[in-house]
This record gives C-alpha cells, sequence and structure tokens, in this order.
C-alpha cells in the first residue's frame, strides 16, 4: 500500500507552460513545498528563482534541457545544462534528438545523452533522459534507447515532456503521454541503477499509482494538488 508521503516524493512538479509567470513560478513553488514533493521541474532562465524560494526546504529543483523537442546542439545541450547546474539545479531532464533516433542514428544519440550525462554528474546533478514517446513510438527504438542510456550512466529515462503534440485525423493536436506498456517495456529495458519517470497525461492518483505498480519510481504531475489531497483522503496523513 502507497502513502501519502512516499507519493509526493513520487512527483516532480511540472512548472513548464510557455505562458507562466514569475508570479506563476512562486505559486507553483509554493504548491511544491506545501505538499513536500520531490522536486520542481522548470525553465532554464527560473532555476535560481526556484532554488531561493524554495530554499532550506527538501524539494530539489530541476531544469529542462533542450526542450520541448530536442532540436538543439549537443554543444549546446551541454552548456545549457552546465549552466543550469551552476544556477543550483541538482536534477535535470534532457530531451534527445528525436529526429536523430527515429534515423537510427545511435551513434549521435549515445554521444549527445553521454555529453549531458557527464556534465551534469561532474556539476552534482542527476540527470533525466526524455524519449518523448509519442514520436519515439516503436517499441525497439525505446529499448534501443533504454540500453543506451544504462550503458552511459544516466540516471532515468522518461517517456514525455507532455508536449509532444500529434495531429489527429479530426486536426486536433494532442498526446497520449506516459502508457503503462512504455513504462513496463523501460523498466524491463534499463540497467538496475536505472530508474523511470513517467510524464504526460498523469493526472488522477488512480493514473499515478497505475504507473507505480509499473515500475516509475518518479512522475512529472501538473496536477498535483488534485492528485496528492485525493491520496490524503484514500490513504491518509503518514
Amino acid at each position: 500500500m502507497s502513502t501519502l508521503s512516499e507519493l509526493a516524493k513520487m512527483i516532480d512538479h511540472s512548472i513548464l507552460g510557455p505562458t507562466l509567470t514569475d508570479a506563476d513560478l512562486e505559486k507553483h513553488c509554493k504548491i511544491a513545498l506545501k505538499y513536500d514533493v520531490a522536486s520542481v521541474c522548470v525553465k532554464p532562465y527560473a532555476v535560481r528563482r526556484a532554488v531561493g524560494i524554495l530554499k532550506g526546504s527538501d524539494v530539489k529543483v530541476g531544469c529542462v534541457i533542450g526542450f520541448p523537442h530536442g532540436n538543439s546542439s549537443t554543444a549546446v545541450k551541454v552548456f545549457e545544462a552546465e549552466q543550469a547546474c551552476n544556477d543550483g539545479a541538482t536534477e535535470i531532464d534532457m530531451v534527445i534528438n528525436i529526429g536523430k533516433a527515429l534515423g537510427g542514428d545511435w551513434d549521435y544519440i549515445e554521444k549527445e545523452i553521454k555529453a549531458v550525462t557527464d556534465v551534469c554528474h561532474s556539476g552534482n546533478a542527476i540527470v533525466k533522459v526524455i524519449f518523448e514517446t509519442d514520436f519515439v513510438t516503436r517499441d525497439e527504438d525505446k529499448i534501443k534507447l533504454c540500453e543506451i542510456c544504462t550503458k552511459v550512466g544516466a540516471d532515468f529515462v522518461k517517456t514525455s515532456t507532455g508536449f509532444g503534440y500529434v495531429k489527429q485525423p479530426n486536426g486536433d493536436f494532442n498526446y497520449k503521454g506516459a502508457t503503462v506498456h512504455d513504462i513496463e517495456l523501460m523498466r524491463k529495458h534499463s540497467g538496475p541503477k536505472v530508474q523511470v519517470k513517467c510524464a504526460g497525461g498523469v493526472r488522477t492518483l488512480d493514473d499515478l499509482l497505475k504507473m507505480k505498480a509499473a515500475g516509475a519510481t518518479r512522475s512529472g504531475a501538473t496536477a498535483t494538488a488534485v492528485m496528492l489531497d485525493e491520496a490524503g483522503k484514500r490513504f491518509g496523513d503518514k
């Protein structure tokens, strides 16, 4: 049985929407503090301010790199990660070069992930590698990415950004985000030192519990309060 505190420490509270202001950042950092989540995940320019707001708490500050579509050069991703670490981030969520993965250029992908992983570890930060599973849809490609992340020493593999919108038959854009299938697949094919993070579409407590059962140890979330308020009702305050 899960406890409220265990579930709270699964959550990376995401503060990533392109229209979010500094006032929104402060509001959401306070939500993260209230629920004592694992971390906030913020945009690069916001790291210093988030560190200041969360100073003295157990809530870590994470930062996205190459977000949301992974198209920056490796050198830029390395610089961005180094800057985030210097600004106080201790967790880095990087997006792979999606086109290179779809084209099967695994040498490029391995070098890119290793370069970012190495600079993060030098900066005393962990790294979570985002596959963007709404775009990288073939299981064999996800398995290869898990193997590469294990080889180069990444700390987490992660499903999605929450911004991997795909055009639907009716012309609308939407995304699936994390699925139980992908979490199980990524857990199975990643090494024992590599954890799994779900992100995108995890909006209810039952969603979170399904991902936990499938092998996820972290979850990106914007619906943090909704999920943890429900957990408090269901499991109590402990």
